[in-house]
């Protein structure tokens, strides 16, 4: 049982997190009970390409760019789909204690992905994030919609039955990439096994992770190789490796957790260019979503990353908010004139509003 409203993940995953904190956080708990963590914060992580492509041709851009990266303290983490809040404080005093705690000492104050209606939590969890929500816009934050969290409904007889609610194009596509999996040696890993005891398996773990997370756009959370070793070490969490072989040699891996029913897509490693030859992407979008039909499982939920590949493949989408106190006053009303450029995933999901299926 989760000690937390909005929780998806394991309680374990969180308890890693604190131990074993991404590199240049500071990881903590509220004395209410919030997971939290602090670090610089490049304000520009989310922000629209185009304006930040306009901000940074600015005069002298490069000697002010450090005013963008204030110390900033994050109720929230890294690891779990929302921000976790503890059941026996109200969301009034809650935030009223975070901002006394934390909004002098923190340039910005940010309570990170708290969820809007989200169809992946029962009633007591939304009910209470939306009462936190009006508790921090009646405390002063300012509301910025949140990213694109992914998931995929387990409401198909089969994946054939899936892919055939597609557009025919994307069918044919598809179904001709899926064709090389017969190249691949495909088996299910539980966390806990005897194999993530040997350095080496872990080495070659986390140099796969370090490739995908290099190449990836947004470089915030850097994991650690100590907190990859105590994932996959722990046998108690419900973790299930998928590992992708090609003539022996590990070419991906896909770390899920089986939690209250679905299947949570958390962490991937590719080894590079055989992954993207391989359309390994694409295999393992398929295999998840035959594992949680399978396994009688209700939700495949596919993360925050990627939206518009995700929505390809036939992905749903809900939304969360951030709440973002900001300790000097102009740079709060600057915040307010022009929070849309930080609401990329919410401008291009209502920008392809007809490419995104209500369902797959």
């Amino acid at each position: 049982m989760t000690s937390y409203f909005n929780s998806l993940e394991p309680d374990s995953l969180v308890q890693q997190f604190l131990a074993h904190p991404p590199a240049q956080f500071e990881a903590f708990v509220s004395p209410e009970g919030a997971p939290a963590f602090s670090t610089r914060f490049d304000l520009l992580t989310t922000f629209d390409k185009q304006a930040r492509r306009r901000l940074m041709g600015l005069p002298l851009y490069r000697h002010w760019r450090k005013l963008l990266c204030p110390r900033t303290c994050f109720v929230g983490t890294t690891v779990s789909e929302y921000a976790l809040f503890p059941p026996h404080v109200a969301p009034a005093s809650l935030v009223a204690a975070l901002k006394e705690r934390y909004a002098d000492e923190y340039p910005f104050l940010i309570i990170k992905d708290v969820p809007q209606s989200s169809p992946l939590l029962d009633a007591a969890s939304n009910a209470h994030a939306c009462a936190l929500l009006a508790a921090c816009k009646a405390a002063g934050f300012v509301l910025l919609e949140g990213q694109a969290l992914a998931y995929v409904t387990i409401d198909f007889a089969s994946v054939d039955a899936y892919i055939s609610r597609l557009s025919a194009g994307r069918r044919k596509e598809i179904r001709r990439k899926l064709r090389l999996r017969e190249a691949l040696q495909i088996e299910a890993v539980p966390t806990g096994s005897g194999r993530f005891d040997i350095p080496a398996v872990l080495d070659e773990y986390y140099a796969l992770y370090l490739n995908v997370f290099r190449q990836s756009e947004i470089h915030f959370d850097l994991l650690s190789a100590d907190f990859f070793r105590a994932l996959l070490q722990d046998a108690s969490s419900g973790g299930i490796v998928f590992e992708y072989r090609h003539e022996g040699e590990l070419i991906g891996f896909n770390l899920c957790f089986r939690s209250g029913g679905k299947l949570i897509d958390k962490y991937v490693g590719f080894r590079y260019p055989d992954a993207r030859a391989l359309n390994l992407y694409f295999i393992s979008w398929f295999h998840n979503l035959a594992y949680a039909l399978e396994n009688a499982m209700t939700h495949y939920v596919a993360g925050w990353t990627d939206p518009e590949i995700k929505a390809y493949l036939g992905a749903q989408f809900t939304f969360t908010r951030h709440a973002v106190h900001v300790r000097n006053g102009l740079l709060g009303a600057i915040l307010r004139r022009f929070a849309r450029w930080f609401e990329s995933d919410r401008e291009w999901h209502e920008g392809h509003a007809d490419d995104v299926p209500g369902r797959p």
